[in-house]
């Protein structure tokens, strides 16, 4: 367990070398990386997937960060989870290195937060999930259009356009700050981070 009543987790397909140093207040942390393969750390809230996020409505996050080096193929950092019931992975990415990721087909754009968010949905087949074993699922995705590296990130705002696009969340499983990395060089460190819930 990370300080405040956080959890964290991180998680590689055992390619290159990773790291994380979580600190005792708030969802803080830092992490580096050396080349690779799909390197993800993440601190935050975890629940028992027995509850909408309407339940645990309001969900937000705060957050500032500085990173250096490179990511390779891809890189997000923001807001990461997953739900049950039905499965699906999330993520809402408010900063990157290199190009902005486009990770899946178009469903709409929606304002929150001051920016505007490209929403996205892709179909993983027989991969990794967070029941144990390999899944076939959807991944919602909110990504930025413009990059920032601190502000506030109103979650439940962003479940509530995905909901009204079709795009429904099932029982949540977490909501946690988050930077993932397709390989590369590379140091993140999250001076500031907090979720909170209902």
């Amino acid at each position: 367990m990370a300080g405040g009543g956080y959890s964290y987790q991180l998680w590689s397909n055992q390619t290159g070398t990773g790291s994380m140093t979580v600190y005792d207040q708030q969802a803080q942390f830092s992490a580096k990386w050396s080349n690779v393969g799909d390197f993800l750390a993440r601190v935050g809230l975890g629940w028992n997937s027995t509850q909408s996020y309407t339940a645990l409505s309001p969900i937000a996050a705060d957050f500032a960060e500085t990173k250096t080096g490179t990511a390779g193929a891809f890189s997000y950092i923001g807001i990461y989870g997953w739900s049950e019931n039905p499965l699906h992975e999330y993520y809402i990415v408010d900063d990157w290195f290199g190009n902005r990721p486009t990770p899946g087909t178009m469903m709409g754009t929606f304002t929150v937060d001051g920016g505007t968010y490209d929403i996205m949905t892709h179909t993983q087949v027989n991969q990794p999930a967070i029941t144990g074993g390999n899944a076939t699922f959807v991944q919602f995705w909110s990504v930025r259009t413009t990059a920032r590296d601190c502000g506030h990130i109103s979650i439940s705002e962003h479940f509530a356009e995905w909901a009204s696009l079709g795009m429904t969340l099932g029982n949540m499983e977490e909501a946690r700050i988050l930077v993932e990395v397709g390989g590369g060089n590379g140091t993140i460190d999250f001076t500031n981070a907090d979720v909170t819930a209902n």
